[in-house]
């Protein structure tokens, strides 16, 4: 792709979030965006985006069930940035009309109180880094039309990010196998999904650690007070107005959001 393709699929990619009007697949507009200039596009709507005022605090790492790399033929994770306005505080609403198509997804949160940069991150140096783990629920949304997404979109997309609700507690990862966490998640008091954090590439220690050498490729470092997602305990749960969605995540506590 050329730059002012890139520039251009970027600012549809905007101006979709900001209108609530999705756009056509762009795999199906420019027939060069490959990996690498999903990325590309990414980092000018992230650009964008700070040049407007956010923040960046933190990331999240996506397609970390093998199941869903088989089905979007790739053979790695890809990750998006967390800014500061797509967090909300636990029982906040989610209003009707903000989001397009939202769904909802379980993660153990880690939160770093040192920074992490690549390459050459380990597991030891994930463990080192996190000041605590906290449930959380990502709200994922796309602002490609009905989810006709490959994986090129959803990283143009920036990983389909839209919303983040932390919960408030907050446990010592050295106290608990980040592997082995049962996950409940419930839609009106009912289950709606079962998992457990071992989903995410194995163990989410895995997935920050993943993430960090990735974007240590690119000269960013995961700071320090960085909100990590390493990946989904479930399915992506598609949530409705009037919709109260709560995640269970045993001893490390839970988290619940409403969308109003």
């Amino acid at each position: 792709m050329h730059q002012n393709q890139l520039e251009e699929a970027a600012r549809r990619l905007t101006e979709a979030e900001r209108s609530r009007t999705p756009i056509t697949p762009l795999t199906q507009t420019y027939d060069g965006l490959d990996i690498p200039a999903a990325y590309e596009v990414q980092r000018a709507v992230i650009a964008e985006r700070i040049a407007g005022g956010a923040r960046v605090r933190g990331h999240k790492v996506g397609l970390t069930a093998a199941v869903m790399r088989e089905q979007f033929g790739v053979s790695e994770p890809d990750y998006g940035v967390l800014l500061d306005d797509m967090f909300l505080l636990e029982g906040s609403e989610v209003p009707a009309g903000s989001l397009l198509a939202p769904r909802v997804e379980p993660e153990l949160a880690f939160v770093l109180d040192r920074p992490l940069g690549g390459p050459g991150v380990t597991v030891a140096d994930v463990l080192r880094a996190t000041a605590f783990v906290t449930p959380s629920l990502e709200i994922i949304d796309s602002r490609i039309r009905n989810w006709e997404i490959t994986v090129h979109d959803s990283i143009a997309d920036n990983a389909s990010s839209a919303r983040v609700v932390l919960g408030g507690t907050a446990t010592d990862v050295r106290d608990i196998d980040p592997r082995l966490l049962g996950v409940v998640l419930r839609r009106n008091g009912e289950i709606a999904e079962t998992g457990a954090t071992g989903a995410a590439l194995g163990n989410p220690v895995s997935a920050v650690a993943w993430l960090a050498n990735k974007l240590g490729e690119f000269g960013v470092t995961l700071d320090e007070g960085s909100v990590v997602l390493p990946g989904s305990c479930t399915r992506a749960l598609p949530v409705s107005p009037g919709d109260h969605v709560r995640a269970d995540f045993g001893q490390v506590g839970s988290v619940g959001v409403v969308f109003a």
